[in-house]
């Protein structure tokens, strides 16, 4: 083969990762947006959350590795920087199949982020760092300022 060939080979395969890539980053936010939608319409599993207080759902279940040694000490340290109140509910989702299912939890740890109001507004799939989850808390109340 000579250079050119070699060359346009390589170009191709880039243009093709680069389309992979783009189109997984478009599906992985529509997919979001639409877990999103289909919970803001029957937000199950909010029930003992108190009205005006935003609130992280957290599934999780008892053998996953990374809920209790990476996700549970960042929404622990959520809790002691953040400063205004948020409420934790977490959800086992092998105890509650139901609710993973409607939620749209695929893995665990899944976190979703809900404004006072009661709406999900962001959703993490996999470990949310406490400066992720930080952000996002304070996106929420930038929003209703």
């Amino acid at each position: 083969m000579n250079l050119e060939m070699l060359i346009n080979q390589a170009a191709l395969r880039l243009v093709l990762a680069l389309g992979i890539i783009i189109t997984s980053i478009i599906l992985f936010r529509l997919i979001n947006k639409l877990i999103l939608a289909h919970v803001k319409s029957r937000p199950l599993g909010l029930e003992s959350a108190q009205p005006g207080i935003p609130t992280l759902l957290y599934f999780t279940t008892p053998a996953c590795i990374p809920c209790k040694t990476i996700q549970r000490p960042a929404i622990q340290r959520l809790r002691e920087k953040f400063g205004a109140p948020i409420q934790v509910i977490e959800i086992d989702a092998t105890q509650r199949p139901d609710l993973a299912s409607h939620w749209g939890v695929l893995s665990v740890p899944t976190t979703f982020i809900i404004d006072g109001q009661g709406l999900p507004r962001l959703v993490n799939h996999g470990v949310a760092t406490t400066d992720k989850l930080i952000k996002q808390f304070s996106q929420l109340s930038e929003t209703r300022s």
